[in-house]
Parts: structure tokens; sequence; C-alpha cells
């Protein structure tokens, strides 16, 4: 998986509104009803990251999950963010 620059990242995420490129990772916060409906998605958003073998850094205080991605292996955002990020997206719109 080959580095992206910050030109590409930044076109790319003209289809992420709800992600930003910050610290060489994607970052984004999601705020949910409450606290059971925030840790039902991070379960949902689990079993993704395994099935895609790519794990975020997040963390969740009450209703809040701040996610950040990044590729270890090149130190930065890489296609392999973009795919989870599409795919937590994409759960985080069912939960809405």
């Amino acid at each position: 998986m080959s580095l992206m620059k910050d030109e590409n990242i930044e076109k790319r995420l003209l289809r992420f509104p709800d992600w930003e490129h910050r610290n060489n990772s994607l970052y984004a916060e999601f705020e949910f009803d409450n606290f059971k409906d925030c840790f039902s998605a991070m379960s949902r958003i689990a079993f993704e990251c395994e099935a895609q073998n790519h794990h975020p850094k997040w963390t969740n205080i009450y209703n809040v999950l701040k996610i950040s991605l990044s590729t270890h292996d090149v130190d930065g955002v890489t296609e392999k963010d973009f795919k989870l990020a599409e795919a937590i997206e994409a759960i985080v719109e069912v939960q809405d």
C-alpha cells in the first residue's frame, strides 16, 4: 500500500464531509443520541475492521466517537484508510 499525497487526500475527502486530514490520518467525530447507540455503532465498526484487517485509533466518551485512520506501515493515509472510512460512513449512516 502506497502513501497518498496530501492533494490526493484532500480531493478524496470531498466525498467524505465528516472526515478531515489531520496528523497524517483521516479523522472524524460522530455524535449519537446516547451511549447505547454509540457503542452499537462501535461494535458494528469493529466487525468491519476485523474483516478488513485494519484497525483505527478511536475513543468514546458517552455519545461521541472519535476515529483516526492511518496505515501504520507507511505512517500516513493510503487507499486502505479510505476503504475503511467508507465502510464506517455506511455503518454510522444506518444509525441516524
